[in-house]
């Protein structure tokens, strides 16, 4: 399938490992030059020369953490600087820390908030501007199946995504009129850093092996299996598509069939 994505420019936040990386290699597989920010320059860098070599794209990388205003903006500013437009946002940032009720206060709340909420309407409102003036545009954010089922140990991340999911239904109906589409994606158990992460602590917590925990995760889905993030990818390429010109709005779980929600 032709997708359209050819010398389209791109902007991908926290891409230097996990699903952000695996989106921005996709696209950039696609044909679309790529921009890719993370907070780790070392890891960056790496990201940007391997895409490069991979997939013959042009790639810019960006250095930042997105939860700060002036890093967000300076994203977007560098990538129409360098290429001339942004057609694609694909919004992602890492996760808050694992844990339950007792653990946080309310500055651990905030963080999450600026972490997964702010830092993609910090994004939209510097690249909504742009696509507009060029009357086609895609934003795809990145979240987490806790946005639609929350996970007993992910209070902050529950919370957090979930006024996500607000605030980019509420944009998608605004812009849809000016050729730009808003759609969310939230995966469930994919072989991430993040996952190894809370699967280490989850083991350490439980005095269990890593793997069992990994055997736990993979036995919850339907599939019987943790995702690979270029699963992933996939489907994230296809709706910053022209293919996808009549998608918006919508929020789609990727996670083996683990969501057991009808809606």
């Amino acid at each position: 399938m032709e997708l359209g994505l050819r010398e389209r420019v791109a902007v991908v936040t926290a891409a230097s490992s996990g699903l952000g990386k695996a989106t921005a290699i996709e696209l950039a597989s696609e044909g679309a030059r790529v921009a890719i920010n993370s907070r780790r320059p070392d890891d960056l860098d790496r990201t940007a020369e391997e895409i490069r070599s991979s997939t013959g794209a042009e790639v810019l990388a960006v250095a930042g953490d997105v939860t700060i205003k002036e890093d967000a903006s300076r994203v977007i500013k560098f990538a129409r600087e360098r290429f001339g437009r942004v057609d694609i946002l694909v919004a992602n940032a890492g996760g808050p820390p694992s844990g339950y009720f007792d653990d946080f206060d309310l500055d651990d709340y905030r963080r999450a908030i600026e972490l997964n909420l702010l830092s993609t309407v910090s994004l939209c409102r510097e690249v909504v501007p742009l696509m507009r003036e060029g009357t086609w545009g895609r934003i795809v954010a990145i979240t987490s199946v806790a946005a639609k089922q929350p996970i007993d140990h992910l209070i902050l991340s529950n919370t957090s995504r979930a006024g996500l999911l607000g605030f980019l239904k509420s944009l998608s109906q605004q812009v849809a009129a000016d050729g730009i589409t808003v759609n969310t994606v939230c995966p469930g158990y994919h072989l991430t850093d993040r996952l190894k992460n809370l699967a280490s602590l989850t083991a350490q917590k439980e005095g269990v092996a890593v793997d069992e925990v990994y055997d736990r995760m993979a036995s919850s889905t339907p599939m019987k299996r943790i995702g690979d993030p270029r699963e992933f990818a996939a489907l994230v390429a296809f709706l910053c598509s022209d293919r996808a010109s009549y998608i918006t709005g919508t929020v789609t779980q990727i996670d083996g069939g683990a969501y057991k929600g009808l809606y």
